[in-house]
């Protein structure tokens, strides 16, 4: 059975993981400090996240990310579970959103954890970042915006 846990300081050791949600070392280091970062093991670190309070109720998702050997086994999914129940619980909050490249990987992945689209960020990965991003064979431009509600159960 898994476990997930946060990570309190030392946040940098994940770095391989964080690194397959977001290449840029220096966007990483914009959010991660300020985050509050939860790791999922099951015998061994399987993976990630980072969640940002962005005031006003909102909890957005920074980075997420499973290890390649171990995607479409439900560890992605049962963070998002988790974030909600865990941040359900504290009554603080009443949104949790994602911002992420428009990709048949992700935008996918996230309606299946109840997100919807909310608005675009146009050349959002072309203006920031210094090298194109190419993720099946797309190159990602606009960043997505995601949102769902959190209800306290």
């Amino acid at each position: 059975m898994y476990r997930i846990s946060r990570v309190p300081d030392n946040k940098k050791q994940y770095m391989e993981l964080l690194f397959l949600a977001d290449e840029s070392e220096e966007m990483i280091d914009c959010y991660l400090e300020r985050g509050t970062m939860f790791v999922l093991d099951d015998d061994g670190v399987k993976a990630e996240c980072v969640v940002t309070d962005e005031g006003d109720g909102i909890l957005e998702i920074k980075n997420i990310a499973v290890l390649p050997g171990s995607q479409k086994e439900g560890y992605g999914r049962a963070l998002i579970m988790f974030l909600e129940k865990d941040y359900n619980a504290t009554g603080k909050y009443t949104v949790l959103r994602v911002g992420t490249g428009d990709s048949p990987l992700t935008i996918p992945f996230y309606e299946k954890c109840g997100f919807s689209e909310i608005s675009r960020i146009r050349n959002f990965f072309t203006d920031h970042y210094h090298h194109s991003i190419i993720e099946c064979g797309i190159q990602l431009k606009d960043m997505v915006i995601l949102e769902k509600s959190l209800s306290i159960c």
